[in-house]
């Protein structure tokens, strides 16, 4: 079915400057495609953009032929996927997982592993850098949005993110998302 909606991920950076965002979606609006999903961050001194574009598939190939253009008048790197829909989701329950710690290297990677142990996918991921009021002390916090599988023990879970993340000196907290 040709009239169908399908998607298209873009993933671009480039120099941080006023600009680029009205200049790429004013792009992506004239050939009438919706963003449906997006992360937008300047990263250094270098802007990021993630985005998720869904519309009709000929909307969608004319702004995969003209993505090397647009990058390259707007100062970007840029590549593009076409993608399917996620798959449901039914059968994960979301939490959202917050820790705070005295910055060093490995706390995003230590992580990772303990959810990717147990089958545990992270959907989302933000972390920021910054000195702790009064002290200065240089801090990191990681935010994490997981979804757990249905058949797992959330109590148990629980206790045992929380005694790993106490043998690694994060403060932290797992807890549901709710809408």
């Amino acid at each position: 079915m040709q009239d169908k909606q399908q998607q298209l991920v873009i993933s671009a950076i480039g120099s941080d400057r006023p600009g680029i965002v009205e200049q790429l979606t004013d792009r992506i609006a004239k050939l009438d495609l919706n963003i449906t999903d997006s992360r937008m961050t300047v990263l250094g001194g270098e802007f990021a953009i993630q985005m998720l574009i869904k519309g009709a598939w000929n909307q969608l190939s004319k702004l995969e032929q003209a993505l090397p253009a647009i990058a390259e008048s707007l100062g970007l790197q840029a590549q593009c996927k076409r993608t399917e829909s996620r798959q449901s989701a039914d059968m994960l329950v979301p939490y959202a997982v917050n820790v705070v710690a005295l910055d060093h290297p490995g706390i995003v990677h230590k992580l990772s592993d303990f959810f990717a142990q147990r089958q545990i996918n992270i959907q989302d991921l933000s972390t920021s850098s910054y000195s702790a009021a009064h002290t200065g002390t240089p801090m990191f916090a990681v935010n994490l949005l997981i979804g757990i599988p249905s058949q797992v023990q959330i109590p148990a879970l629980r206790t045992e993110f929380m005694e790993y993340c106490d043998s690694l000196n994060l403060d932290a907290v797992l807890e549901p998302v709710t809408h």
